[in-house]
């Protein structure tokens, strides 16, 4: 179908805390790419996203901080917004849910679909904490996951082995408020009927087979075990209010409410007047000109029209509330569109492993952007060029500087670079004829055609990392036929100027078929080449650049970057806590964080026995690959443990260990790592294994 107009939404970020290149290469970067790309090609299309600022991360954050959450969230929402806008994300507006505008918005859809008499309600028990005086949401409530055995389930999901729970699935559930065992309480919500819906909604998914394998097969997963109704409401005081007499004290569900915002930008940005925020936020919300001549109801056209195509950009932790929830909420509502493609990305990993942004394991991009000025667009390719769009995926600060310096130094850079320096040689700066055409010339100018359609074809697809291998390879091409004709040293000038001109026709077509991956670099280039902005209907052409035309300076595209400044990255990271996992072996310092007794209590340590050690060759560091024997309630687990130099593999048969055993697993190399064995500095700072004693019963656990 052609649409005549995109709504493109990105993932709206939680406001408790900084944007990191997880966020950066799970939706934002793929967005971006896609919006500038349909720009480019002169499509109608809006670009929205906003910071969700209603879910209990923020309270969680608030009560942490000991501040307010409308402070948690101005502060974020500024931070968040401001790297988005340095860095080049170019979002036609980045709104924030708790606007009076979304607050508005979201309450009217709710009481539509209340007056439909869409919802059910249900007095229900939920978990309530005594000594906190208040309901418990999900993310307030921990426990043991029914499925897996994971001692540190969410009540809404358990992120060990992914499985969706409800709170009362739990075994053993504490609440996160005061440690204490939460009591069971009657109460009254308003529930979605996803099982009555389930029909419509296998209906839109079966419609979609083209979707990314990850994204349908998800959808199919949730179907397969047949939907469930949904709380829509909440027990809380931060967030939307239920519009209701009888809802006292209850507001909307984060993922009802946070979806609308999408909606409620739109509305923001196509508002002839400007919206004020509720609260302690922003005095004034800026809105683009353009949305001040088009009227109220302009906004409806990106959300009702059937012409109209959303898209929207997720993580793939998301997937199952933008495929199933938001549209059955749509669905249900009766007026609007649905979205016509998810091309959620999988997770991206940092150095080999998880980002974790409470050990500050992550690549912040607000210190990137003050670390790296002026390299927003290398960050850009790296993580494009890695980006995670089928299975998870690693970024190392080494393959960073590999990419940097092999690829954009290396082959982009130095094409423009020896074509702008031979120009300036032998044609005083200006693009010289190309008058005669050799079978290998006619071959190139061919080729420079089909690259446009090679790169669009591949972002129509979502599949940027395949676009972006294109667009490079245009200037690989464009080395080879320079090397290959190596006109410096040619003496016939015609000859030099038409192999020149070639080579400048392929840097103006980078200058357009770059932009939406290289934003600067683009501009940059089109600056060296002295034109304006191109569209993509210039892509293909090889005659962008006319005889005598007089091009711009010359100057590097991007610079080398040395080892010392990666390696002050590394050692940045390094500095980060020890991470949570079981890579065998790991201590804390003096200066380590204060922890509390609920902070020991979430780990089980258990005596086990090692049955086995083995050589480990494949590791970074010399280590032993263990089995060890936890017990019948446990079993045997693996576990790796870099204590080669204190320990020879028959000295470790039949030893007693202490081991924390409800870490999830971790790939260390290709052996999967299932417990954390601890151990402490002895001489030299090598480790030495903690040993219970001798009587201690295997699978018994430290209290």
């Amino acid at each position: 179908m052609n649409f005549k107009r995109h709504t493109v939404t990105a993932a709206l970020p939680y406001a408790n805390g900084p944007v990191h290149i997880g966020h950066l290469a799970g939706c934002y970067i793929p967005a971006d790419i896609y919006v500038r790309y349909l720009r480019s090609k002169g499509e109608d299309v809006k670009f929205i996203c906003g910071s969700d600022e209603h879910g209990v991360p923020i309270t969680i954050k608030a009560k942490k901080e000991g501040i307010t959450p409308q402070q948690v969230v101005d502060k974020y929402h500024k931070m968040m917004g401001d790297s988005f806008r340095e860095f080049g994300i170019s979002f036609d507006i980045y709104s924030r849910t708790s606007n009076k505008i979304h607050h508005e918005t979201a309450q009217e859809f709710f009481k539509t679909l209340y007056d439909k008499k869409v919802f059910t309600e249900e007095v229900t028990e939920q978990y309530f904490d005594e000594k906190a005086n208040q309901f418990l949401a999900d993310r307030y409530i921990t426990g043991t996951c029914p499925k897996c055995a994971n001692e540190n389930a969410y009540g809404d999901q358990c992120e060990k082995c992914g499985s969706t729970l409800s709170p009362t699935d739990l075994i053993n559930p504490k609440s996160t408020l005061s440690g204490e065992k939460p009591v069971l309480r009657k109460t009254k919500n308003w529930f979605l009927p996803l099982d009555k819906m389930q029909p419509q909604i296998e209906k839109y998914i079966e419609s979609h087979k083209d979707w990314k394998v990850n994204v349908y097969g998800q959808c199919k997963s949730w179907l397969d075990q047949k939907l469930q109704p949904r709380a829509m409401t909440r027990d809380l005081d931060w967030g939307v209010k239920v519009p209701l007499k009888d809802a006292e004290g209850k507001v909307l569900y984060v993922w009802f409410d946070a979806p609308i915002g999408y909606i409620s930008a739109t509305k923001e940005l196509l508002s002839p007047t400007p919206t004020l925020p509720i609260g302690e936020g922003e005095k004034k919300q800026q809105v683009p000109p353009n949305g001040r001549d088009l009227g109220g109801a302009a906004w409806e056209l990106y959300w009702k029209s059937k012409d109209t195509r959303l898209v929207h950009f997720i993580g793939k932790d998301n997937i199952v509330f933008h495929c199933i929830i938001f549209p059955a909420m749509l669905m249900a509502h009766g007026d609007y569109i649905l979205a016509d493609n998810v091309p959620a990305n999988e997770f991206l990993n940092l150095e080999g492993e998880k980002i974790s942004t409470s050990r500050n394991w992550a690549v912040w991009l607000h210190e990137y952007l003050q670390e790296f000025p002026g390299k927003q667009d290398v960050l850009r390719y790296v993580l494009t060029s890695n980006a995670p769009e089928t299975k998870d995926n690693d970024f190392t600060w080494k393959d960073f500087q590999q990419k940097n310096n092999s690829e954009l130094v290396a082959i982009l850079g130095n094409f423009v670079n020896r074509t702008m320096v031979l120009t300036q040689k032998y044609f005083a700066n200006t693009v010289p004829p190309a008058d005669e055409f050799t079978r290998g010339d006619l071959l190139i100018l061919e080729e420079i055609t089909k690259y446009p359609q090679k790169v669009a074809a591949s972002v129509d697809a979502f599949k940027f990392r395949e676009a972006l291998a294109e667009m490079i390879n245009l200037a690989r091409t464009g080395n080879k036929y320079l090397a290959e004709n190596e006109p410096w040293k040619l003496t016939d000038k015609k000859r030099i100027g038409c192999i020149l001109n070639i080579c400048l026709q392929i840097s103006a077509n980078l200058a357009v078929v770059a932009e939406p991956f290289l934003p600067n670099t683009s501009v940059n280039l089109s600056a060296i080449l002295n034109i304006g902005k191109l569209n993509w209907r210039d892509a293909g052409r090889t005659d962008i650049l006319k005889t005598g035309h007089p091009l711009g300076i010359a100057k590097l595209l991007f610079e080398k970057i040395e080892d010392d400044i990666i390696e002050k990255q590394i050692q940045k990271l390094k500095s980060s806590p020890p991470p949570l996992s079981p890579s065998g072996g790991g201590h804390g310092g003096g200066n380590s964080p204060m922890a509390t007794i609920d902070d020991f209590k979430k780990l089980d340590i258990r005596v086990g026995k090692i049955i086995e050690a083995l050589d480990f060759p494949e590791a970074k560091k010399p280590a032993y690959k263990l089995k060890i024997d936890f017990g019948k309630e446990i079993g045997i687990k693996n576990s790796s443990a870099q204590i080669t130099k204190n320990y020879t593999k028959e000295q470790l048969k039949g030893k007693l260990v202490l081991a924390v055993v409800n870490f999830p697993p971790r790939k260390v190399g290709p052996f999967l790592s299932e417990v954390l064995t601890l151990g402490v500095p002895g001489d030299n700072n090598e480790t030495i294994l903690v040993e219970p004693g001798k009587d201690v019963e295997v699978g018994g656990k430290l209290s």
